[in-house]
């Protein structure tokens, strides 16, 4: 952290920097020691409240295929899916983009680093210093109590995949539904429903791109290409879940605008594993062996950390 390190360095700060962090540490722990424990409903009575789909009206559309492809995707054509508001979060600048370029206090620095921003995927782009590869595909599932089930062919006799999935229990009001992803993917009695996933890394490359400029002690440009691989790869993902969405049928032909497409204006969803809906990142794993996505190079480190950059 930039800021930190540089309050840490200033010896006219360094004091008064500690001693504001140790005060607000002591105010979070007042605080959280002040809170009360939220009652949880029991978990056969969450699962009774689970959320009431209608499975005749919204009955399932069968997917485009079956089973995992491969996609090798020109960056050229991901560039406009770009969502370049948390490229200046990674530099510790708060703000919307493009309103931040304009901000009273952040506003020059954003305009010069979007701008070296800019040069650098220019480069990468023109010297192909980055590749961007995705694995994708839809399979025949089920809902099994609070699991997911996914199948290995529309026979459905053998599963590929069996994705426990979180449920609600915070007491809410009467009548209000304790929600699962589960919930939203129809049960065996209600028809054929499919599931897709897909995984992308659009950092191929970019660990020794980035380490060039280190060798120079350019930080600074090393951070940017890891910063843009990142912002690629999350571009990626937007750009293959619109891909899905159009060829499952539940997206017409035209081209959603982009503030629609980042704020989840659409019919689905691309929930990951981590976020709170489905917390497990082991279940990555299992995802990935399904994908085969190892071939389009993503790997998980002991630590179950995605590499390169990954969604």
């Amino acid at each position: 952290a930039a800021a930190t390190v540089s309050s840490l360095l200033d010896g006219t700060r360094r004091d008064a920097f500690v001693r504001s962090v140790r005060e607000e540490q002591e105010r979070l722990r007042q605080q959280y020691a002040a809170k009360r424990d939220r009652p949880l409903l029991p978990l056969a009575a969450a699962r009774a409240r689970r959320y009431p789909m209608d499975w005749v009206t919204e009955g399932p559309l069968p997917p485009p295929f079956t089973g995992r492809r491969l996609l090798e995707v020109s960056l050229a054509e991901i560039v406009p899916f770009i969502d370049w508001t948390f490229f200046f979060t990674a530099w510790e600048l708060k703000g919307r983009f493009p309103a931040i370029l304009e901000d009273p206090k952040y506003g020059k620095a954003a305009r010069d680093l979007y701008d070296a921003g800019r040069r650098m995927l220019d480069r990468i782009l023109r010297e192909g210093r980055l590749a961007a590869r995705a694995a994708w595909g839809f399979w025949p599932a089920a809902v099994d109590g609070d699991d997911i089930v996914l199948y290995a062919d529309a026979a459905r006799g053998r599963e590929a995949a069996r994705l426990p999935m979180l449920r609600q229990q915070g007491r809410t009001g009467e009548g209000e539904p304790c929600r699962s992803l589960s919930d939203f993917v129809a049960p065996a009695s209600a028809g054929s429903d499919s599931v897709g996933a897909f995984a992308v890394t659009a950092g191929l490359g970019a660990a020794e791109f980035a380490a060039s400029f280190e060798r120079d002690r350019d930080d600074y440009s090393a951070i940017l290409v890891k910063a843009l691989a990142d912002r690629l790869a999350e571009a990626l993902a937007e750009r293959l879940h619109l891909l899905a969405r159009r060829a499952w049928g539940i997206e017409g032909a035209g081209e959603p605008p982009l503030e629609d497409r980042l704020a989840g204006r659409y019919r689905g969803i691309r929930p990951a594993f981590g976020y709170p809906a489905c917390p497990d990142h082991a279940l990555k794993r299992v995802l990935l062996d399904l994908l085969g996505a190892e071939e389009v190079g993503i790997t998980l480190t002991e630590g179950f950390a995605m590499l390169p950059a990954a969604s």
